[in-house]
């Protein structure tokens, strides 16, 4: 296959894991024999420090006509008192627009190995694996009107769905529950609010199109407190954009780290995937950033951009083999040894390399 993958390293870590995770990529087009052409725009804070928007026009027509993008991070405290569109997050919000990129899914899983790498015990954690299905161009990140009022005197969001945004990212959750274990919790606050009270009625419209997966609701309180209690008893999680946002960085603490967590971002555009942990311009730099979670967003790239499935389980094989070989980022070895960055993604493609 001839593929090109646009790379968007932006902020902080964000072009440490993306240099693994392109690393990565080559190893697996060496072993499968694939050419992907890898390419790099600027995006976030790297583009403002070149007196650029947060997302340049050029990177936004290379993201357009690329076949699947890599995002590494964006974000720097710098931009924090910036306006709103000066901000590096602006870039986010702009690509997912521009792209019409309206689902988010971010799995989180417990690798063999990580047991006892987060807060949970092992018992509660064991057989954890859940997919937060995220609805990304709606609700209060969006909606309008939004602002600031005279001298910080008053601020306000708005947060709004149509039925047709509720319906097409609910078909997205049903879909993916369809080919793991045929359970749908839809997470709400139907209790107070009427954006909430609309999408329980849409998602169990959509319900009725799929009576081989089982649907239930869940207020978002609810839904938090059971992450953390019995996180097992989840397999495919629907929210709108907010809840989703906060929920699915739960999951990925109770799961050992942040770092570990892919993601990957659908709709009408090319693919984008990134790692869920944000730009932590604390440890930029040092090379102790853990790349798992950009390595295994190469792998959701392969699997939903470019089909290519054997290649995707590849790559998750190659990170259980690593992490089964004792190798922690300072993030998982709870005050053990630790290795860098690049030995991480050095380890991962030598075990796709080695894979039969």
């Amino acid at each position: 296959m001839n593929a090109s993958i646009l790379l968007l390293p932006g902020d902080g870590i964000g072009p440490e894991v993306v240099t693994a995770a392109a690393h990565v990529l080559r190893a697996v087009a060496t072993r499968f024999g694939h050419d992907f052409t890898l390419t790099e725009a600027t995006i976030g804070a790297a583009a403002l420090k070149h007196n650029l928007p947060p997302l340049p026009d050029d990177t936004l027509r290379a993201a357009q006509t690329a076949d699947a993008i890599l995002l590494g991070a964006v974000g720097d405290p710098a931009y924090d008192r910036d306006p709103p569109a000066r901000r590096p997050e602006a870039a986010l919000l702009g690509i997912r627009k521009a792209l019409g990129l309206y689902a988010n899914l971010r799995p989180a899983r417990v690798w063999p190995g990580l047991e006892d790498a987060g807060p949970l015990k092992a018992a509660v954690l064991a057989g954890t694996d859940m997919l937060v299905v995220r609805e990304l161009t709606g609700g209060l990140y969006y909606g309008e009107p939004r602002g600031i009022e005279g001298n910080n005197a008053s601020a306000h969001n708005t947060m709004r769905y149509s039925r047709h945004e509720i319906e097409r990212i609910a078909r997205r959750a049903f879909e993916a529950a369809r080919v793991r274990r045929r359970r749908v919790t839809s997470v709400d606050k139907a209790n107070v609010l009427e954006t909430s009270r609309l999408w329980r009625a849409v998602v169990t419209e959509v319900a009725a199109e799929y009576p081989d997966v089982t649907l239930d609701h869940m207020l978002v309180d609810s839904c938090a407190m059971r992450i953390a209690l019995a996180p097992a008893s989840f397999d495919v999680i629907v929210t709108e954009n907010m809840f989703g946002d906060i929920l699915s960085d739960e999951a990925g603490a109770i799961v050992g780290s942040l770092g570990l967590l892919p993601s990957a971002s659908l709709g009408e555009g090319p693919g984008l995937y990134e790692p869920v942990h944000g730009s932590a311009p604390d440890i930029a730099g040092r090379n102790i950033a853990n790349p798992i979670g950009a390595i295994a967003s190469t792998g959701m790239l392969l699997r939903h951009s470019l089909r290519l499935e054997d290649e995707a389980r590849t790559i998750e094989t190659a990170i259980q083999q690593t992490l089964a070989s004792g190798m922690r980022t300072a993030d998982l070895a709870q005050g053990g040894p630790s290795v860098g960055t690049t030995e991480i993604a050095t380890a991962v493609a030598e075990a796709i390399a080695g894979h039969s």
